[in-house]
Parts: C-alpha cells; structure tokens; sequence
C-alpha cells in the first residue's frame, strides 16, 4: 500500500469512485430528458443536443489547458477550487431560468469536469501504488458507465413522475455530499505536489502517439455518439418504444457499457493496442446494424446492445499508451496525461453529437447508425497508424 492507512486509503479510492459516479451522472443527466428540455423551454431538439456537445466541448479544450497552466499550485488547493465550481455549475443547472443559463451552465460544468477527475486521479498511486494504479484508474472511469445507467434510464422515469428538475436536483445532491466527503477525507499532500512548469508538461503533447491516439478517440468515441447523443428520440420515435420501455431500454444498454469497461481493461492487458484493429471494424457492423434492423423490434435491440458493448473498448488502451508515453519521455507530464483520456472522449463525443445532431436534422434519426459505421472504420485506420509510429519510436 503506501504511508497512507489502509482504512483511510480505502475510503479515498471509494470517494474517488464516487467522484466519477457524480461527475457522470451530472454529465449525463441531460440526454434521458432532452424531449423535456425542449418542451420546457420551447427550442428544437437538436439544439438540446447542444448542451451535450457544448460541454464536451468546453471540457476537451480546458482539461489539457487548465492542467498544463496549474502545475505550480498545490494539488489540494485545486481540489477546493475544482468541487467549488462543479457545485455551482450544479446549482445553475437545477435552478436554469432560460436555455441560455441551462447552456451556460453546462459549459461551466464541462470547463471544470475534466480537472477534477484529472486531479482525483494523480491520489491514486500513493492511494494503492503504482502496481495496481492502471486497474483502479479504470474503476474510476467504470463509475462513470453505472452514472449513465442511473442519469438516462432512471433519470428519464423520475422526469415523467415528476418533472427534469427533480432530476437536476439529484445531481446537485450528489455533487454536495462528493465534493464535502473528499475535501474531509483526501490527503492534504502528496508526490504530484512537486511543481512543473508548462514546458515540461506541454511537451507531451508533441508526441506523435499522443495525437494519433486522439485522432482515435475523435471517431472511435464520435461513431457511438452520433447515434448514443440522440438515442432517447431514437428509441422513442425511430422504436416506436413509450417513455418506460425507453428508460428500461436505457437501463441494460448501460449494464453493456459498464460490461464494455470490463472488456475493456481485459483487452489491454490481453493484446494491447492492436485489438482495436478488430474492435472497431466489429463496432461498425454494429452501427450498420442499427440501420438495417430498425425499426423492426424486438430485433432492433440487439444492435442497440451491441454497440453499448463496444462503447468504452476503446479506452483504457488509450489510456495505457498516453500514461505510458508520459513515463517515458514526460515524467513531470503525468497530470497531463490523466487528463488526456477524458479530455479525448469528450472530443469524440462533441464532434459525435454534432455530427449526429446535423443527421437528425437532415436525413434524419433512423441514418445515424450508417454514419457511425464510417468513423468507426476511420477510428481503425488510425489505430494502425499509432501502432506503426509506436514500432518505429521505440
């Protein structure tokens, strides 16, 4: 273990845990209630989506920015400013009187997400030790596919019982008591307190893996997102499926995604790298599925399934190589290289949802699956170009 107590390390890991679970739900609360949003405050659904793309947005540029920047500060320090404004953007969230407030809020709760999850996550090795740091990472990011499960499926029943509100509310709720228990709980110092300074961090991002391995999730992540960022009107009006068929709906297609980080960590230690050759090329028949079963259920939900099951594949390899690489030519970077996952998948969950929201309002719902199969292919052209680059680096 470390110099830290075993029950206290305990308690820290479970909090951190959590920390995802909350980051999550709050990120993902929004896409089981957007025909509630749109109804709520009278705009168009694919301008719901924007909410989903704004905060991806905001949370891939200002992740690896605000990482790269606050390296001379105390991680604690950060910690207290980081649960600061993940609460307030809760709070705007809750309390939204028009879409813009709505908007602003998500964008302030992307702006922040990224950092906290990135500064929670440099606890880990003094929390466990470096042996066991990689599995626990990938617990953190698990959490966030039980928050999927809980923010889409029971998210979109409590909306219908009572109203989107109540669901913001939970969030909030969550997001206080989180952010109260670790300011109490995490360790005040530690090893990543040692100052960097902005060149030595940003160098990582010079790296030609590095950027290939973003490329990755860019279309990896955007093929599953052009149709998951609009998959409660998919279920209800491409299915024909009613508010609690979709919400069940909802609730296995995260069991999937959780499954799918499973897979995903077994995969990395199994084959590295190269099973995304497979993974992704597997991934596109599943979107071209969506296309040709629907709308004929109950088969059209195999497919739906399928992809829930690769969704998260992609991401602790990715992992593995930005931590690795960061190891290896970066050491002061790895802050920087925590952030690189979640800062990534909200790029291809922005560029995604965009891409998906101009497929809604242009061919429309039913053609997102044809879409999704062409990045998932470009995703596995890209994986062979990091592997080549990696072969020839080292």
């Amino acid at each position: 273990m470390t110099s830290i107590r075993r029950p206290r390390a305990l308690a820290c890991i479970a909090l951190l845990v959590l920390l995802g679970f909350s980051l999550g739900f709050s990120e993902f609360t929004v896409i089981g209630i957007e025909p509630e949003l749109a109804e709520a405050f009278d705009v168009p659904l694919a301008r719901v989506g924007e909410l989903i793309s704004f905060f991806s947005v905001a949370y891939a540029v200002l992740t690896p920015l605000l990482a790269v920047s606050t390296g001379r500060f105390k991680r604690f320090t950060l910690l207290i400013v980081y649960v600061t404004l993940f609460c307030v953007s809760n709070i705007m969230m809750t309390f939204a009187p028009t879409f813009e407030v709505l908007q602003a809020a998500r964008i302030l709760l992307g702006a922040v997400s990224g950092a906290l999850l990135a500064v929670g996550v440099t606890f880990i090795p003094e929390l466990v030790g470096v042996h066991r740091m990689s599995m626990m990472i990938s617990v953190v990011y698990a959490a966030f596919s039980v928050a999927m499960v809980v923010a889409t499926s029971v998210g979109k029943i409590v909306a219908e019982v009572l109203n989107w509100h109540a669901v913001m509310i939970i969030a909030l709720v969550l997001a206080l008591a989180v952010s109260a228990a670790m300011l109490a709980v995490l360790p005040r110092h530690g090893s990543t307190d040692e100052p960097s300074t902005v060149r030595e961090q940003a160098g990582l991002l010079t790296e030609p893996q590095i950027l290939v391995g973003i490329a990755i999730f860019l279309f990896g992540v955007g093929s599953v997102y052009v149709f998951y960022g609009y998959v409660t009107p998919y279920l209800e009006d491409v299915l024909g499926m009613d508010a609690v068929g979709a919400s069940m709906t909802l609730m296995v297609y995260g069991v999937m995604c959780f499954v799918s980080n499973l897979i995903s960590g077994w995969v990395d230690l199994r084959y590295g790298m190269k099973a995304l050759l497979v993974v992704f090329p597997v991934q596109a028949l599943f979107m071209v599925a969506l296309f040709m079963v629907s709308p004929a259920m109950p088969w059209s939900l195999v497919p739906v399934m399928l992809v829930g099951l690769s969704m998260y594949v992609v991401s602790v390899s990715c992992i593995s190589l930005f931590m690795r690489v960061a190891r290896e030519r970066h050491p002061k970077a790895m802050v920087l290289a925590s952030s690189l996952e979640p800062m990534a998948f909200n790029i291809g969950i922005a560029f995604g949802t965009a891409i998906g929201g101009a497929v809604v309002s242009g061919p429309g719902l039913r053609y997102v699956g044809l879409v999704g199969a062409l990045f998932s292919l470009v995703a596995a052209g890209f994986v062979l170009l990091t592997l080549l680059i990696d072969r020839k680096v080292r």
